[in-house]
C-alpha cells in the first residue's frame, strides 16, 4: 500500500474537469408492447411509458398502494392517441430519458409529449405541444372496473400466496366520470389479510394494540386536462387483460395540451374525507417544474460513476438503476424487491403468468428481508440517505407489533422480526402456515426456508447507524428500534437455554444460538457465522451493551485442504437454498476483507468452500460480485460485474430479472450497484482505500461517500489518478491508493 500523498504530482489541485454526463437513454422507434417501456417517476410514483402502434401509454404506480389482500396495485394505465397521428409510421420517432430533469420526452412530425412527476407533491404531468393543431383522446383504462377472482397461481402478487383460497377477490375501483375529468380510487374495507394474520397467529388478545396499515386505506386521484370533455366509455382487451376505458377528447384541435393526473393516499373511516386532494390547491405549474427539475440535477450532483471501454456499459446500467431508486425517494412505503414501481404485464415476464397488471411474485406488501437490504445498501456510497427513510420508517412504526409478538409468544422484551415479514410487521401468512401443529412454537414460521431466521433485521439497524456516520442524519427516532432488535437475540436465546437445561449460557459464557438459521440455507443451525457477525458488528457499532457484546461467541472456522476457512455455523442439520452466508462476516459485517489482518481467511473461504464454489452466481441476490470486490479480487470483481451489470433482457437495459424474484430485479441492480462502489472505495475505520479492486485498464470518474460525512471524486486515466478531490480536505491524509496490490 502507497499513501496517495506519493502521487499528488498527479492529482489537479482546485480544477474539477467532469467527464460528460452518460448519454440520455434514446430509443428511435415505438415499442411493441408495455415490456418495453422505460422508467419515469419521482418522489413516490412510478410510470411505465412507452408508444405503440401510435398511442402513447403509461402505468401508473405508487408507493403504498396496498389493497385488502395486500396486493400492490397499480393506479390504472393511461392511453393517449392524437389525430391526425405523429407517432404512427414517423421516420423521425424519438423517446428520450432525460436523467439530468428527470423526465421523458417524445417526439415525432413536429409533436412532443413531455411526461414528468413532481417530486415534491404526487401530480403526474403531460405536456402535449405540436407546430400544428391536434386533437387528443386521452383515455384512463382500467381492468379493475368489475370485482375480479384471483385466479390459481395469481395469489403470489398478495398475502395469500400459494394458500389463496377458492373465492379471493379483488375488489373493484371506484370510478367515476365528470364533465371535464375523472375520479377513481380503490379502497379497502374495515376487514382485510391483516385480520386474518392476527387470529392465525395467536394474537387477537392484544389486536386493539396493533398497529393496521390496512383498514380503510384508500388510494387514487383525479385526472384533468384543458380542452378535455367526457366522450363516453369502451371495452378492450390488453396483454390478456379486458379493461374498461374512460374517454376524454379534444372539442376542437389544439396546438397546446396539458394533462394533470393528482394521485392522493388516506388512511380514513369516510371516503369523503378522501375525495378531497389539497395537491390542487398547492399547483404552481412553473414553480414546481423547477424545483423538481433541480432535485433531480442535485441528486446527480451528489454521486456519480461514470466508466470508459468496457466499463462504460455498466456504469451506465448503474445510473439508470439509480434512476428508478430515487423514482421512490419519499415514499409512504420501501421499494419494493421484486419490480418496485415499475413492474409491468406479467405475460411478458413468464408466458404462463397471464393475470393482470397487478401481479407481481412474491407478495405486495410482504416486505422480504433478506431481499430489501440489498436495495437500500447501496444508498450509503452514493449519498442517497434520504431515500433509506422509507425503509428505517418501516420498522420504526412497526416495533409495537414486533415486540408484541416476542410478549405474547415468549413473555420476554425484544422486537421479533421475521423474514418474510408483512407491512403490518408480522409474518406472511402463507409463510407462517395455514396448517401448522398445535404444538409448534406459535413465534416461529412453520417453513421449512425460514424457520429460526430472525438476524437480517440487523442489516438495517446497521444500516440506521452508518446513515449517521456518512450523512451525519439525526437517527434518535430510530434507538428504540435497534435496541430492541438487539434485545431480542439476548433475551431469546438465553430464554431457550434456560427451557433446554439449568445454564442459559455455555461454559465460555457465550450466547448459544440455538436453533438458528444461516440465512435460509444451513437451517437448524448452532452459532451461525452470519449471526455472529452481525451482532458482533451492530453491537460495536451501536457502542452500548457492551455487556451482550461479551456474550457473543466467536465466528466459527473450519480447515478445507489445510487452511482455515469461515465455518457456516459450528453445526447444522440440513442445506435448502443456495446462498452462501460464510461470506456475511466479509459483507454485509466487514469483519474480513482488505485492509484487515483476517483477509486470507475469507479468500480461502471464496476460493476453498464447497458450497461456495457451488452456489456461485450473478443472477438476482447473489452477492459474489460483492465479496469478490470486498476481497480485493480485482479479475474475479471485473468478471462478475460485467455479467451482474450487463444489459438486462429487456428494452430498458436496467429491467433486470426475473431471477430468483421478479422484473425488474431489483436485487439484481442494489447488488451490482454494491459490487461496483465497493470495487472503487472501501474504508477500514479512518482508513480510505482508494481502488482497491478495481480494473487497472478501465479508465473511470467517480465520486462517491465514505464515512466522517466525506466525499471522495477521482478519475483514474490509463492506469494513473489524474484527478482527486476530497471533502473535508482534512480526509485526504486518510486515502491509500490500492492500484498495485
Amino acid at each position: 500500500m502507497k499513501k496517495l500523498f506519493s502521487i499528488v504530482l498527479l492529482v489537479i489541485i482546485g480544477v474539477q474537469v467532469l467527464w460528460s454526463q452518460h448519454a440520455n437513454l434514446v430509443w428511435n422507434s415505438p415499442g411493441n408492447n408495455s415490456s418495453e417501456s422505460m422508467p419515469c417517476g419521482g418522489g413516490d410514483i412510478g410510470l411505465n411509458v412507452w408508444v405503440e402502434k401510435g398511442d402513447l401509454l403509461f402505468y401508473i404506480s405508487r408507493s403504498g398502494t396496498f389493497d385488502e389482500n395486500n396486493t400492490m396495485l397499480k393506479l390504472g394505465r393511461v392511453r393517449i392517441r392524437f389525430s391526425p397521428n405523429p407517432f404512427l409510421h414517423a421516420d423521425d420517432f424519438r423517446q428520450e430519458l432525460k436523467l439530468n430533469e428527470g423526465y421523458v420526452q417524445i417526439s415525432a412530425k413536429g409533436v412532443t409529449a413531455d411526461i414528468w412527476v413532481d417530486v415534491f407533491h404526487p401530480l403526474i404531468h403531460v405536456e402535449l405541444s405540436g407546430k400544428r393543431a391536434l386533437s387528443a383522446d386521452v383515455s384512463y383504462e382500467s381492468w379493475r372496473y368489475e370485482d375480479r377472482p384471483i385466479r390459481k397461481g395469481e395469489g403470489q402478487q398478495c398475502s395469500y400466496k400459494w394458500v389463496a383460497y377458492p373465492g379471493l377477490t379483488t375488489t373493484r375501483d371506484s370510478i367515476r366520470a365528470e364533465k371535464d375529468g375523472l375520479i377513481f380510487y380503490h379502497r379497502s374495507p374495515a376487514a382485510t389479510v391483516f385480520d386474518v394474520a392476527v387470529k392465525q397467529q395467536g394474537l387477537e388478545e392484544v389486536k386493539s394494540q396493533l398497529k393496521n396499515p390496512l383498514r380503510w386505506l384508500t388510494f387514487g386521484g383525479e385526472l384533468r386536462g384543458n380542452h378535455l370533455h367526457y366522450a363516453g366509455t369502451s371495452k378492450g382487451e390488453y396483454a390478456g387483460t379486458a379493461y374498461k376505458a374512460w374517454h376524454f377528447c379534444n372539442q376542437k384541435p389544439v396546438r397546446r395540451q396539458q394533462i394533470l393526473i393528482a394521485l392522493h393516499t388516506q388512511q380514513t373511516e369516510k371516503v369523503t374525507v378522501w375525495e378531497y386532494h389539497p395537491e390542487w390547491q398547492k399547483l404552481n405549474y412553473s414553480k414546481d417544474k423547477k424545483q423538481s427539475q433541480a432535485w433531480w440535477r442535485t441528486f446527480w450532483q451528489r454521486s456519480f460513476i461514470r466508466g470508459k471501454g468496457e466499463a462504460e456499459k455498466i456504469t451506465r446500467n448503474y445510473t439508470l438503476f439509480r434512476y428508478m431508486l430515487g423514482c421512490n425517494a419519499y415514499g409512504s412505503a420501501p421499494t419494493k424487491f421484486n419490480g418496485g414501481l415499475f413492474t409491468f404485464d406479467p405475460c411478458y415476464v413468464d408466458k404462463k403468468q397471464h393475470f393482470t397488471p397487478d401481479f407481481r411474485k412474491w407478495g405486495g406488501g410482504t416486505m422480504t428481508a433478506q431481499n430489501q437490504r440489498l436495495v437500500y445498501w447501496p444508498m450509503l456510497k452514493s449519498g442517497d440517505a434520504d431515500l433509506m427513510t422509507p425503509q428505517f420508517r418501516f420498522y420504526s412504526e412497526m416495533l409495537g407489533n414486533a415486540e408484541l409478538r416476542s410478549k405474547v409468544y415468549w413473555n420476554h422484551k425484544g422486537a421479533c422480526f421475521a423474514e418474510q415479514l408483512e407491512n403490518y410487521g408480522l409474518p406472511n401468512p402463507a409463510e407462517y402456515g395455514f396448517k401448522r401443529p398445535g404444538y409448534f412454537d406459535k413465534g416461529v414460521e412453520y417453513n421449512a426456508w425460514l424457520e429460526y431466521e430472525w438476524d437480517t433485521v440487523l442489516e438495517f439497524c446497521l444500516m440506521i447507524l452508518d446513515t449517521k456516520d456518512y450523512a451525519g442524519e439525526d437517527i434518535t427516532a430510530y434507538m428504540p428500534f435497534i435496541d430492541s432488535a438487539l434485545d431480542f437475540f439476548d433475551e431469546h436465546y438465553r430464554y431457550l437455554a434456560r427451557h433446554r437445561g439449568r445454564k442459559e449460557l455455555d461454559d465460555q459464557g457465550h450466547l448459544i444460538l440455538f436453533p438458528g438459521s444461516a440465512c435460509e440455507t444451513y437451517k437448524m443451525t448452532n452459532n451461525a457465522a452470519s449471526t455472529i457477525a452481525a451482532l458482533r458488528k451492530v453491537l460495536q457499532t451501536y457502542g452500548k451493551k457492551m455487556e451482550m457484546l461479551q456474550r457473543i461467541p466467536p465466528i466459527p472456522l473450519r480447515c478445507v485442504d489445510g487452511k482455515e476457512v469461515i465455518a457456516p455455523a459450528k453445526t447444522w442439520e440440513r442445506v435448502n437454498n443456495v446462498e452462501t452466508p460464510q461470506l456475511y462476516p466479509v459483507f454485509p459485517w466487514r469483519i474480513y476483507g482488505v485492509g484487515r489482518d483476517s483477509l486470507q481467511v475469507a479468500r480461502n473461504t471464496y476460493w476453498l468452500d464447497e458450497d461456495a464454489l457451488k452456489f456461485r452466481d450473478f443472477k438476482g441476490w447473489k452477492q459474489d460480485n460483492i465479496w469478490a470486490a470486498c476481497l480485493g479480487l480485482t479479475e474475479e470483481a471485473k468478471r462478475l460485474a460485467l455479467l451482474k451489470l450487463a444489459d438486462g433482457p429487456y428494452r430498458f437495459p436496467a429491467f433486470w430479472g426475473p431471477g430468483f424474484d421478479w422484473a425488474p430485479d431489483h436485487n439484481r441492480g442494489g447488488s451490482g450497484m454494491i459490487g461496483l462502489q465497493e470495487m472503487l472505495l472501501q474504508t477500514v475505520g479512518k482508513r480510505i482505500l482508494l481502488f482497491p479492486a478495481w480494473p487497472r485498464e478501465w479508465d473511470v470518474h467517480f465520486k462517491l461517500h465514505a464515512p466522517g460525512q466525506t466525499t471522495v471524486e477521482a478519475k483514474l486515466e490509463s492506469g494513473k489518478v489524474t484527478f482527486l478531490k476530497v471533502t473535508p480536505e482534512s480526509r485526504r491524509k486518510d486515502v491509500e491508493l490500492m492500484l498495485n496490490n
